[in-house]
């Protein structure tokens, strides 16, 4: 259980350093990229324990660090999407509008 409780801070602090570190975070709220990261994390921990993968001599890294990685990762992967995508609407709709 102590894993579990490590690889989630790990994961919404990466969440959070991913956030501050992204020149556009002024386009989504600052729990997105720590929460898909958290969400990731776990649910990776969750499949690797299922899986077997935890505890076994030679694979103990597996639900410790694999899932702090997936869950960094897919914080990234959020942030870059929803930058570029956020920023362009939120420009297409305000062009929109004061054309009116």
């Amino acid at each position: 259980m102590l894993s579990l409780i490590v690889v989630a801070l790990v994961t919404v602090a990466a969440g959070f350093v991913v956030w501050a570190n992204d020149k556009r975070h002024a386009k989504y709220g600052i729990a997105v990229p720590a929460g898909v990261s958290l969400a990731v994390g776990m649910l990776s921990w969750i499949i690797f324990m299922a899986a077997g993968l935890g505890y076994q001599p030679g694979l103990t890294w597996i639900p410790w660090v694999l899932p702090m990685v997936l869950g960094a990762a897919a914080s990234v992967a959020v942030v870059l999407y929803l930058g570029k995508t956020r920023t362009s609407r939120d420009t297409a709709r305000l062009t929109a509008i004061l054309r009116y």
